[in-house]
């Protein structure tokens, strides 16, 4: 302990010091509580909003509230919320991360904060998955439910509102019998309808991208998330750190064409690194050298590719490369039906739907010989940090905040309290074994798996991607070792698998996905009594990883597997000097010393020296990525700006709020020609599609923008204040434009039937105004953004 922290004692006991007089408070009313009748319990909603609505503040209600919540979970779920589940959820409604152990009951420490949020206005709770986001409905239903508080499910295949009534089944869903019965009591429903829910569960791409798609509606009745309240994100250092950098985007397709990506996929192959590029694992870039450079314009058949064929082509190249040198097949992505869908390195399940921006995700498809789909031209886009600072009040819940504290804290504000588990933690964490080659490494593994395994221990062994998943489990079976295997490509039985990684026996090698939202019951699931006191005989759950991860957290994830609720367990890591994270971070040295030394391959090293190296390496890379994920804020805010601001025009104008101000007496003239409710419909129509195409190019040249900057710290320049220059003056011209192009436009137009219903009209029916009125240079009249000569003046 610091000098500080004995003197001023530590700040996390301080803030649970604090607030355990609400615990206090909240155990109080238990008697009273118990004593009411069914009907008396859910009538107690209606007690409290009336309370809300006459000035009471959540707080002066929230001990009753929790109290509440907490007999209605005992009478509909036969679960209590323990005391330390009632500091959590204080913790939560304060606004802050609560860091709770696996097994500790984070899903039924979130309906506390929820139901007394939810009576004052609408909750979001976001999950890592559709089948998560699915089960909780469903399972934390029945308490909010009783309690008069509707709630449903957004997922990517539909949208669901938990409705006790409902039981028909869907064969086809229900393959896994019990573990997919959570769709049993969710009765199919429109998005708008699970958005009026007091309580919605989604993921944190489904309620990002509704956000963005509610931007691109005609009309306000389309809109269906009007609003963003209070959110509890679960996992959340997997959904506000792992996936920060990734940038929500819908788009619609270009028309560059593919063929370029499949020439430049058949010549960076003849390349040899090192002479013709090199590669810098830890920037992840790889650069053509000149010799490179001259090799490819000859096998282009070009003296200089920069004056004959420009950018271009060089970029086409650049991205070529970083597919060859930099992205592996069943690593980064995985080939299914013919597509190139990419995994997620921090969870190892598929994204679905999410592609490589910037040319990479064709270079890939040319690699691998599948369909190069066509280029995307960007509509909408927003990164997690910015959609979840949307939120009026963001909370969150993980086993593995603590380390990223620093972040959470300056980026989204956010405290970290780690809440004590309910039984003492007694799992043992063995220290790391380190040998000399990656074979060596899954060779030992290999052993220390059939070890146990004849003992009847269960074991979960965590790879870090799908190709190492699949090489240790043909180890396996080569030396006959019965084990499931778990990874993206298994997906669908990752509920099933799960299951039963804790019964007698039992051998489960899986891929991240074993990390998060998991919790492995000893005996299997269903329990069974006899079987689980044996496995807590022989030791429990050991957990072994066969790689450490860039992120403390990740390995953090992965011991949790094991020793849940003061459950006997033990883990351990066994790691490489070929292992990415040493071979960045100077395991060539050791591996050197090793040799000079005379060390035996199968001799495993546990110097003090090494393993502070390990941790020193993942501190340093957990320090750049951050850096990262701050740099893509510090421009993301920009756009931030830039995106509010046109939102709220669009909401204007789909409101009926924004009149064009440079043509007052045109204005007037047009109205009398079209009536008043023609021109309020010619109006909105022609102000809509100006400013989402406007907008649409500028996404555009911001991107450019951020390219280009980068080359001027050459000329000693800070980039960032290059590109706020620049995007200031851009978004001054898109306003500028905007008004202009919307007041040339709506004066020239002729509708060429009185009924024409611009609503419902995907294009205005207007006359083409005089073309020799227009110069070559101006912005077309027709509203595309693009100048005239290279539009209708062609």
């Amino acid at each position: 302990m610091s000098f500080l922290s004995t003197i001023f004692g530590d700040a996390n006991e301080r803030y649970i010091d604090k607030i355990r007089p609400l615990l206090k408070e909240v155990n109080s009313f238990d008697e009273k509580i118990s004593k009411l009748s069914d009907d008396e319990l859910k009538n107690k909603t209606k007690e409290f909003k009336g309370h809300i609505s006459k000035g009471v503040l959540l707080d002066e209600i929230l001990p009753e509230a929790f109290a509440t919540v907490r007999e209605t979970a005992k009478r509909t779920l036969k679960q209590r919320h323990f005391d330390e589940q009632i500091l959590g959820g204080i913790a939560l409604h304060q606004g802050k991360i609560a860091q709770m152990a696996t097994g500790e009951g984070k899903t039924l420490t979130a309906t506390l904060a929820t139901y007394l949020n939810a009576l004052a206005d609408k909750v979001h709770i976001i999950t890592v998955n559709d089948y998560l986001a699915r089960r909780d409905t469903v399972w934390m239903g029945q308490i909010y439910d009783f309690l008069g508080i509707s709630v449903g499910c957004v997922n990517s295949d539909g949208s669901y509102i938990y409705d006790a009534a409902h039981s028909q089944k869907d064969a086809e869903r229900d393959t896994l019998g019990s573990f997919k019965i959570v769709y049993e009591f969710l009765r199919p429903a429109t998005k708008k309808e699970a958005y009026s829910c007091d309580v919605l569960y989604g993921t944190n791409t489904e309620f990002g991208f509704d956000y963005l798609r509610d931007n691109l509606v005609g009309d306000l009745s389309q809109v269906i998330s009007p609003g963003r309240a209070f959110t509890i994100v679960d996992e959340v250092d997997s959904i506000l750190i792992d996936e920060a950098r990734t940038p929500l985007i819908i788009s619609m397709p270009d028309a560059e064409s593919p063929k370029l990506y499949e020439t430049f996929s058949k010549i960076v192959p003849r390349l040899k690194e090192s002479d013709d590029y090199t590669v810098d694992l830890k920037m992840r870039t790889a650069i053509i050298t000149d010799d490179g450079l001259t090799k490819v314009e000859k096998m282009l058949g070009m003296d200089n590719i920069y004056d004959e064929r420009g950018i271009k082509y060089v970029h086409h190249l650049e991205q070529a490369l970083r597919a060859q040198a930099l992205f592996h097949k069943d690593k980064d992505y995985v080939v299914k039906n013919g597509e190139i869908i990419i995994v997620d390195e921090f969870t190892g399940r598929l994204l679905q739907g999410r592609r490589y921006s910037e040319g990479l995700h064709q270079a890939i498809e040319a690699k691998e010989g599948v369909k190069v789909q066509q280029e995307s031209k960007t509509l909408a886009t927003i990164t997690f940090q910015n959609f979840f600072r949307l939120y009026n009040k963001l909370a969150g819940m993980t086993g593995t905040a603590a380390t990223s504290a620093e972040e959470f804290h300056k980026v989204y504000k956010l405290g970290v309290v780690i809440v004590p588990t309910h039984k003492p933690m007694i799992r043992k964490n063995l220290s790391d074994k380190i040998y000399k080659t990656e074979e060596a490494k899954f060779r030992a593994v290999v052993n220390e798996i059939k070890e146990r395994n004849q003992k009847g221990q269960p074991v979960l062994v965590g790879t870090i991607s799908i190709d190492n998943n699949e090489k240790l489990s043909q180890m396996l079976s080569r030396e006959g070792v019965k084990h499931e295997v778990l990874n993206a490509k298994q997906h669908e039985r990752e509920a099933a698998i799960h299951a039963q990684a804790g019964r007698l026996g039992a051998v489960t090698v899986a891929t991240n996905m074993a990390g998060r939202g998991v919790d492995i019951v000893l005996g299997g699931n269903p329990a069974s009594p006899s079987e689980a006191s044996k496995v807590c005989e022989i030791g429990g759950l050991h957990v072994i990883g066969t790689e450490r991860h860039e992120a403390r957290r990740i390995d953090d994830q992965l011991r949790g597997r094991s020793g849940r609720q003061g459950d006997p367990g033990s883990s351990q890591f066994f790691a490489s000097l070929e292992d990415k994270l040493l071979k960045v971070f100077g395991g060539e040295r050791i591996k050197n010393l090793m040799e000079t030394l005379n060390i035996p391959e199968d001799q495993p090293i546990e110097a003090g020296v090494i393993s502070k190296a390990i941790e020193s390496a993942q501190t340093k890379i957990e320090g750049f990525n951050f850096d990262a994920r701050k740099h893509v804020l510090e421009y993301d805010d920009v756009m931030n700006q830039h995106r509010s601001l046109v939102y709220k025009k669009r909401q204007e104008i789909l409101s009926g709020n924004y009149h064009i101000n440079i043509a007052e007496e045109v204005y007037k003239q047009k109205e009398k020609e079209l009536g008043p409710e023609l021109m309020k419909q010619v109006e909105r129509f022609v102000s809509l599609n100006t400013l989402d195409t406007l907008w649409m190019n500028h996404l555009e040249d911001m991107e450019y923008l951020r390219d280009s900057v980068r080359l001027r710290a050459y000329g000693q320049k800070d980039p960032l204040v290059e590109y706020k220059n620049e995007s200031r003056r851009l978004f001054k011209d898109l306003m500028l434009n905007f008004e202009t192009q919307v007041a040339t436009i709506i004066t020239k137009v002729q509708p060429q039937q009185q009924n024409a219903n611009f609503n419902t009209s995907p294009t205005p029916i207007i006359k083409a105004p005089n073309s020799s009125n227009i110069g070559r240079n101006d912005p077309c009249s027709c509203g595309s953004g693009k100048k005239y000569k290279k539009c209708h003046g062609r």
